[in-house]
């Protein structure tokens, strides 16, 4: 189930990014300022890094142990807080209503996925040895 899980979301998460990153880069090009785009692109990047890397762990990880399933949630929650909180953020900031509520989502969501990261790597560590 975890299997398709990952590549479940790792389709959603790189469709996603493609269609955000087109759109930022054509009809939000001229709305938003030069930090907004940034901040947007830094959101889209993110979240294809995190699309590439479940899509590449769900065909090399088991997940037999309760330590992949809890890496797996990292990064898939942790997608989801950090690069939509952003895509918000900027989002309501440019049309004059910016939702701050959402301004600790994006650590939250940051904290997350290196999380998962420092879980993948001692998941490779504990194959390893």
């Amino acid at each position: 189930m975890e299997i398709l899980l990952s590549q479940f979301f790792s389709a959603l998460f790189g469709f996603l990014a493609i269609v955000f990153g087109a759109f930022g880069a054509h009809a939000l090009k001229n709305k938003l300022t030069e930090e907004q785009l940034h901040s947007f692109e830094t959101g889209v990047k993110y979240q294809m890094y995190h699309a590439i890397v479940l899509l590449v762990i769900s065909f090399n990880l088991n997940f037999n142990s309760s330590l992949e399933t809890i890496l797996l949630t990292c990064f898939i929650v942790g997608t989801l807080l950090f690069s939509f909180s952003i895509y918000g953020l900027v989002l309501s900031s440019a049309s004059g209503s910016k939702m701050r509520f959402l301004g600790p989502v994006t650590p939250l969501g940051g904290l997350l996925l290196a999380i998962g990261w420092l879980l993948l790597l001692f998941n490779f560590f504990q194959n390893f040895f």
